[in-house]
């Protein structure tokens, strides 16, 4: 081992560890490296990075990517760093890549195609290990697919149909019968979707359960003549603005595809006079951690995100250490609130 692969960022080596430890520089070496620490009992490694601390010794992660051929990163790439639907997606996956010693590099995307293919050639650029991609609209998976045969990515959040990427993704079929059945058993037979851009996977199969779950209990669809360019507050306001100009006929429950777009929708039910939920029910989707607080709170579906980032995180590691994974696919809950109402 040379002295440049013991050095370490601060200019302490692991031989001045070993040194001051009493072991050989080989045990530090292991004890040090998240990859390999297992391997030294628990009371030498402890000792070890107690004395790594309070010499200041920081592993050189160039020099030992030079060595490994690794770079001990992955890259993540994401939408809307806004959106606090992401938030908890992030800590949970930051945590369990972070446990095994690697750094997470995050990018947004903004939801633009061109963005995401620089940031994706970027990420090959600096050699990450590894990519999570949580931002894929239908357009991306060619892209995306070809940087999958030069290192590991897993999908993560947002399916993308016909991948054949490893994917985390939840149920979103299911996530869309749990809110029309919900309309169903509070009595509602007229009731519509605000639906979502039609090129991310979740909107159509929220619309297809939903839709699928109308037709076994009997309720009728008004249909929106629009749909979201985003998943945004503002394009559920604008969609919500169609729904009321284009007919007379209106719905007494809405189903909005998000959550940001039923506060859009109940922004601007409020200036129309139509009060929420006595003139007509809202649901959102997603159970971002405000919607359970405004007035009135938000009926919605949960989107398990804590569960969606450590799994893809465990995933990514699984695929770093040579093994084989298969998509997972979590299951959503309804949570009901104040926003929708029994209409008997």
């Amino acid at each position: 081992m040379s002295t440049k692969e013991n050095l370490g960022a601060g200019g302490v080596t692991l031989l001045d560890v070993a040194r001051e430890a009493g072991v050989h520089v080989s045990t530090v070496s292991r004890a040090l490296d998240p990859a390999h620490h297992s391997r030294v009992k628990e009371v030498t490694r402890q000792h070890i990075e107690a004395v790594a601390d309070r010499l200041g010794y920081r592993p050189d992660m160039v020099a030992r990517g030079l060595k490994s051929g690794r770079t001990a990163t992955i890259g993540v790439i994401v939408a809307d760093l806004g959106n606090t639907f992401i938030t908890p997606v992030i800590h949970a996956l930051t945590a369990a890549v972070e446990s095994a010693g690697m750094m997470p590099m995050i990018a947004e995307t903004e939801d633009d195609h061109d963005r995401f293919a620089n940031i994706l050639d970027h990420m090959l650029s600096r050699r990450v290990d590894a990519m999570i991609v949580m931002s894929a609209r239908s357009a991306d998976r060619q892209v995306l697919e070809s940087a999958g045969r030069i290192l590991p990515i897993v999908v993560a959040g947002r399916p993308l149909d016909g991948t054949t990427l490893p994917e985390v993704v939840v149920d979103e079929y299911a996530g869309g019968r749990l809110i029309a059945e919900h309309f169903a058993e509070s009595g509602h037979s007229l009731v519509a979707q605000l639906r979502g851009p039609l090129d991310v996977a979740n909107f159509p199969r929220r619309d297809a359960g939903f839709t699928a779950a109308c037709h076994e209990h009997g309720l009728e669809q008004v249909l929106v003549p629009e749909t979201a360019t985003l998943p945004v507050i503002a394009e559920g306001r604008r969609i919500m603005e169609a729904l009321i100009s284009t007919t007379n006929n209106r719905p007494t429950a809405i189903f909005a595809h998000n959550d940001l777009m039923a506060l859009g929708a109940l922004s601007r039910l409020r200036e129309e006079g139509i009060r929420v939920p006595d003139d007509l029910s809202l649901a959102g989707y997603n159970d971002l951690p405000m919607v359970g607080h405004i007035s009135p709170s938000l009926t919605t579906v949960n989107y398990p995100g804590k569960d969606v980032g450590r799994l893809a995180g465990e995933m990514i590691l699984r695929l770093l250490g040579g093994e084989q994974v298969e998509s997972c696919t979590l299951k959503p809950e309804l949570v009901v609130r104040e926003s929708t109402r029994a209409t008997h």
